[in-house]
Order: C-alpha cells, then structure tokens, then sequence
C-alpha cells in the first residue's frame, strides 16, 4: 500500500484557509442564535414555554456542533463518533434533549468557547494575509499618505540621532524595513495558519469528540505539521486513555493540554491588560512596557515547566517592574495590579507543581522584594504603598495555601484511586482464591476419595476372589493402575488449585525431558552419567515430579560438590520381571548421586534446605518417598520411590 503523497504547500494553505476563516462568520451568527433562544427559554420558563424552547435550543446546538465536526473531517481531524440520547414521541420525548449531557457539552462549546477562539485565530490570520502585500507594496502606497512615515516618528521616540537627515534616505530605509516584513509575514503565512487551524482543531476535537478524544492528522502522515507533533507531546494522554499506538500516532487532548492552554491563555490576556495599564497609569515607556509585562507573562508559562526557575524569572522582572514605577506617584505600589495578579498566578502554578515549599521560596522572595522595594523608597513612599505591600503578602499566603491543598487533594485522590483498585484486585484474587479451595475440597472429598476406593478394591481383588481367572485379574490390576494414575494426577491437580501462583499453561516436563537437563548441565562440564530412563514409562503428574526431583539433585551437586561426578539411575521394581510379584506394586526408583569433590570446598554454598522439602512434597504428593543422605565415598545421594 502507498503512503500518500506530501501535500503541497499552496494546497494546504487554502485547505487551512478555508478551515480559519469562516469560522467567525459561523460562530457569531451560532451563538447569538443560541443565546437568543437561551435567553427566550430562561423567560418564558414560568410560562411552560421555555420547556419547548430550551429542548430546541439544544437541538440546534447540537447541529452547529455536527456543523463544526464536518469541517473539522474535511480539514482532517479524526474524530470519534459521537451518540445522542434517542427522542421518542410524545412530550416527553420532545423533552429528551434536556437531560443529555452530550447536547449541553454542544451548547457550551458552540455559544461560549467557540467565538473567543474564532476570533482570535480570524483576527491574527487576516493581520497575517493583510500584512504581506501591504509590507511588499509600503513603498508604492505610502507616498500618497500625508504626514510623517510611522518608521520615523518610532525612531524619533528610541533616538532622535537614527533618523537620517535625508529625506530620500529615510523613504529608503521606510520602504526597506516594511517590504523586509512583508516578505516575513508572507513565507511564515502557511506555518502561522497552520498553526492556527491546530489551535482551533485541537479545542473542537477535544469537546466535540465522543468522550473528550479527538485527533489530528495522524503524525506519520506526510501532512502533519512539526506544530501538530509538538502539540501531541503536549497534551500526550494520560496512560491507560489510549493504546500505545494511539498515542504514538496522535494528538490526543488531555489535563496537560488544558493546562498548558489555560496556562498560556492567562499569560495573553495579562499581557493585554498589563501592557497599556503600566504604560498609561504609571507612565512607563511603551516599548519598556511591552518587555516587562511579556517577560512578566511568559514567566508564567515558564513556571509550569520549570516552576523554579519561573519563580526566579518572576521575581527579577517584578523587581524591574517596581523600579519602573516607582517614580508614577501612584497609591498602587510596589505591586501594580495586573503584576500583582499575575505573581499570585505563578505561585499558585507552582504550588500546583511542585510540594509547598516552592511556592512558599516563591511567597517569601515576593514578600522580601515588596519590604526591600517599600523600604528603599520610605523617603517618598506612595501613599497606600504598605497596604498594598500587606494585602499582597496576606492573599499570597492564601494563593500559596489553596494552591498547596490543592495539589494534595488531587495526589490523595490518586492514591486513594490506585489503592481502591489494588483492593478491588486483591479482593477478585481472593474470591478466585477461595472458589478454588471450594472446588478443591470436592474434588478431594468426593473424586479423589473415589478414586481411591476403586485402587484399593482393584488391588485386592485376586486376595478377596480367589477363583476369578487370570485374564480377570489382569484386568483388575490395569484397573488398579489406572485408578493410581489418575488419583496421583488428582493430587497434582489439587495442588495446583490451592496454589496462589497462576496454573502453568505450557507443556509439563516429564521423564523424557531429563535428557536435555543432563545435557544443558554436562555443558558446564561436569561429568554425568545416566542409565535405566529409556525403559521407564510413567504419568505425566509422576514425570513432573521425577523431573523436578533430579534438577534438584543436579544443582545440588553442582553448589555443593564442584567438579564431582554425578550419576543418575532409574530403576524399574516390582514388574513382571520379577517372579511373583504383582504388576500393581510396579515402582519407579530414581536416584542422583554424586562423588566427593575432588577439592575441599573452602566455603560452603548457602542453603536453607528448601529445595529438598519442595521435592519431598512433589514426591509425597504422587504417593512416593524420598531418601537423602551421605554416601561411603563422602558424596552425597538424593534417591525416590514412585509408584507407576
């Protein structure tokens, strides 16, 4: 399958174009209809007509939301689909509307974020369109504009000494600055409207998507954006929201994302706000302004990153800020009001990121700048100044307070969530648990009991029938066997159902896996010989044990005894071999031994003996017995009984 072909630069310029600017034209006529029949229903409420109109309002904000989601698929956002309660007949059913969260999530989005955000990104693309012409053309055009060019009056206000004294030259270096712009403003157009289209894209799928998801351009497409994969890593979900692959291949929208835009949205509009306030009222130069106050605001964002930083970049540029001012004569000192909110903003920020002691480094530095600002200025201290110094300090204290509580609210309630659910777990696992001893009792109860009736009775059929013909009693010993067979797999079986560990689901090993356990261990070079495996056959249950058995005397030896030679024998007892004997008394003898080592160990291997108490119950599990001790020689034996 092909991959499709990168988008060229014209065609998704238009496309997102054709996303950005009718966005305001829809939103302002959305939302004054929406707010009109809103209003329309809240009035006429006490006459039972707003219970008509209001479902009809919701109606119609779903369809602007349906509106909204079409052009978000022809931009290309993946969005999830989204359902809606049904409407019936009847009243009620006309009723429906009102109680389905999903419309009234349409009429939030449509009638109160929808236009702030259109407006903004409209705004901002038009500047962006507008400016390249009108910068490439300054230099034809603004010879018909009567008065002085605005490039010089600018630089009449930095340095009168920039201006040149020619007035040809000064229409060149006008015309040169804005045609330079100009050409900026148009080769970082598709980037700016891409970045645009994102913006607003990104809020739509997030409130428009089924369940708060939507998605852009998948990343791996050729058409996504470098801006598209920074916003995904932004608003990266949390784990668990998505699949890996989602995540990867998504810019889903999530707590980060909205704090981030939160965030920076507060940064915008205390930069609006502060800028013209500190230049009008206090008389700071504009362009001075401007550099305090953004860097005032993006301290800000920088917090949420870096709260530590953040807070060290807030507090120097506050302290510009006071020496700026200092000199206005006016009541609201050291903390003009929109620095003062902004401060509050990044210890809160930072009580919210990090434990309380950030926030209370970054109160205390702001409290001590205020008493060194209201100290060095006591000669002509503003009046009200010390009030503002008092009300900043007591509210920060709150800011810092609430902002801490916060942050170990929403931790608790974490906690308390993973902990609900390790209980909820835990709980499962131990009804799993119980059920299974349940079922493990009747098994031993009622099936294993059984089973052991039928072995016995099998067995000492040709003592208590002594005229049954020998074909009959052979038959009575197969019996005999079997019944032995299953009950000792009925034990296995037993065991594993009263086990926490979870049942294995591969292949048991058996007596024929002993090989490859002599081989993987002769390839550390120990000498092993084995005899008398090939003519054994035994139960799954009893080659489990066998096996577990002779790996367990293989490591024995190998810590214990190093270099030794290790020997593993089976022996095949009570069969038909011997004269007399009864096949059902058949016995599998398996034995490892091992010689002294050839050295004297200097220092022991540790061990607690728990790997010889585990093979004794595996043993004593299938009916068998266990021996271990010492040989002549001074090495060391481990042998078993198993009944076949």
């Amino acid at each position: 399958m092909h991959s499709p072909r990168p988008e060229s630069l014209i065609r998704r310029l238009l496309r997102d174009s054709a996303y950005v600017l009718p966005g305001l034209p829809i939103a302002l006529f959305g939302t004054s209809l929406l707010l009109t029949l809103l209003v329309v229903s809240i009035a006429t409420a006490p006459l039972w007509v707003g219970a008509l109109v209001l479902p009809l309002t919701l109606v119609t904000a779903s369809e602007f939301a349906e509106l909204s989601r079409r052009r978000l698929r022809i931009w290309g956002a993946v969005l999830d689909p989204v359902s809606y309660l049904p409407r019936d007949r009847g009243i009620s059913g006309r009723l429906r509307p009102v109680g389905d969260p999903r419309r009234w999530l349409d009429l939030i989005f449509e009638m109160v974020l929808a236009l702030p955000v259109r407006l903004v990104t409209f705004v901002v693309a038009l500047l962006w369109i507008l400016m390249g012409p009108v910068g490439i053309t300054y230099f034809f055009w603004s010879r018909f504009i009567p008065g002085e060019r605005g490039l010089i009056r600018l630089l009449e206000l930095i340095g009168p000494a920039l201006v040149p004294d020619s007035e040809f030259w000064q229409y060149l270096l006008d015309s040169a600055v804005f045609f330079i712009l100009g050409v900026v403003f148009l080769v970082t157009l598709p980037a700016v409207m891409r970045g645009l289209a994102a913006l607003d894209a990104l809020l739509a799928t997030s409130l428009l998507g089924a369940g708060g998801r939507g998605r852009l351009i998948p990343l791996e497409h050729p058409q996504a954006h470098p801006l598209e994969r920074t916003l995904s890593r932004v608003a990266a979900p949390p784990p668990g929201f998505q699949t890996s692959q989602e995540q990867e291949s998504s810019a889903s929208f999530s707590a980060a994302a909205w704090s981030w835009i939160g965030i920076c949205f507060a940064a915008v509009v205390g930069f609006a706000v502060a800028w013209p306030l500190t230049s009008s009222i206090y008389g700071v130069h504009p362009a001075f302004s401007l550099v305090l106050t953004l860097a005032h605001c993006l301290s800000l964002v920088l917090t949420l990153k870096f709260p530590w930083a953040g807070i060290g970049a807030s507090v120097m540029v506050s302290a510009a800020l006071m020496g700026a001012t200092a000199d206005a004569g006016v009541g609201v000192w050291p903390w003009p009001v929109t620095a003062m909110l902004i401060q509050f903003g990044v210890i809160l920020v930072a009580a919210l990121r990090e434990p309380w002691y950030c926030a209370a480094s970054g109160w205390a530095a702001s409290a001590l700048l205020t008493a060194a600002a209201i100290v060095t200025a006591a000669p002509g201290l503003p009046e009200g100044a010390v009030s503002t110094g008092i009300v900043f300090a007591s509210v920060g204290v709150g800011v810092a307070v609430l902002g801490s509580l916060t942050r170990q609210w929403i931790r608790d309630a974490d906690r308390l969530e993973v902990s609900e659910r390790t209980s909820a777990q835990q709980s499962r696992r131990r009804r799993e648990l119980e059920e299974r001893n349940r079922i493990a009792r009747e098994l031993h109860d009622v099936v294993a009991h059984s089973m052991s009736v039928i072995s016995v009775q099998a067995a000492t059929a040709r003592y208590r029938l002594p005229a049954i013909t020998p074909e009959a009693q052979q038959e009575f010993e197969e019996i005999a066997r079997s019944s032995r067979q299953a009950l000792g797999e009925m034990r296995m079986l037993l065991g594993t159902l009263r086990s926490e560990e979870e049942a294995p689901t591969g292949p048991t090993p058996g007596l024929a896996d002993i090989y490859s356990l002599v081989e993987a261990t002769r390839a550390s070079g120990t000498p092993i010989r084995v005899t008398g495996l090939d003519v054994v056959e035994a139960s799954s249950a009893v080659g489990l044990a066998a096996y577990r058995m002779v790996q367990e005397g293989l490591s024995n030896a190998l810590r214990h005894a190093p270099s030794s030679t290790i020997e593993v024998s089976a022996e095949l007892l009570g069969g038909p071999d011997e004269p007399g004997a009864p096949t059902d008394t058949r016995h599998l003898l398996l034995q490892v031994r091992n010689t002294a080592p050839p050295h004297p160990v200097s220092v022991p291997a540790p061990g607690a003996g728990l790997g010889l108490d585990g093979i004794r119950e595996r043993v004593s599990a299938v009916g068998g017995t266990v021996e271990t001790g010492e040989t002549p020689d001074g090495g060391y034996f481990i042998r078993a009984s198993f009944p076949l």
